[in-house]
């Protein structure tokens, strides 16, 4: 859970160590919309992604399943500050497709945490992997991150792309590098 009332003074103690004075007229309802902006930002961590996946369809659809351009955010948890971009989700059904939207879902659930791209990346992919027993998952993040845009090396539209494979993406070579070029492609 939580707790915006810390949250609320940790930030007019922010503002007072800036040397603001965090009650003029428009600061004193800062520490409140940053406390609600956090709670809304790791409202993930309580919630466990494969919940949203376990309602399935039995269909006997083996081919590959790709869910491109899904935008998506997160929070740094070095610098507390936002990454933004794009996933691309595909797998391969085992006789039990999803909905698409539980795919979305179970990343806003992974992203809504402090994070680091390359552990929701690895983390939407098992969460998939586990919870609907595809014959193979793979995803592709591909974001800018606000800390190494707007401080340290000052690099904006700088890009990092994460990858990861689970299942038959993971065995064969040949099938990982197909999956992974369409997913490239988003």
């Amino acid at each position: 859970m939580i707790d915006q009332l810390r949250i609320r003074e940790a930030v007019s103690s922010i503002i007072s160590a800036a040397g603001e004075d965090p009650d003029r007229e428009g600061l004193r309802d800062t520490p409140d919309r940053v406390a609600r902006m956090y709670a809304s930002f790791f409202s993930g961590l309580d919630q466990d992604p494969r919940e949203t996946l376990s309602t399935g369809f039995d269909e006997d659809f083996r081919d590959v399943v790709v869910l491109r351009d899904v935008p998506f955010f997160s929070i740094c948890e070095h610098h507390l500050l936002p990454m933004v971009g794009r996933a691309q989700i595909g797998y391969i059904p085992n006789g039990r497709v999803v909905g698409v939207s539980k795919l979305v879902r179970a990343l806003d659930i992974l992203s809504r945490r402090p994070q680091i791209q390359e552990r929701i990346t690895a983390q939407l992919v098992d969460v998939v992997h586990e919870a609907v027993s595809p014959d193979g998952v793979g995803a592709v993040l591909d974001a800018e991150h606000m800390c190494m845009a707007l401080r340290g090396v000052s690099r904006p539209g700088s890009r990092v792309v994460t990858r990861s494979v689970r299942g038959s993406f993971s065995s064969g070579a040949a099938t990982r590098d197909g999956l992974l070029a369409t997913l490239d492609r988003g």
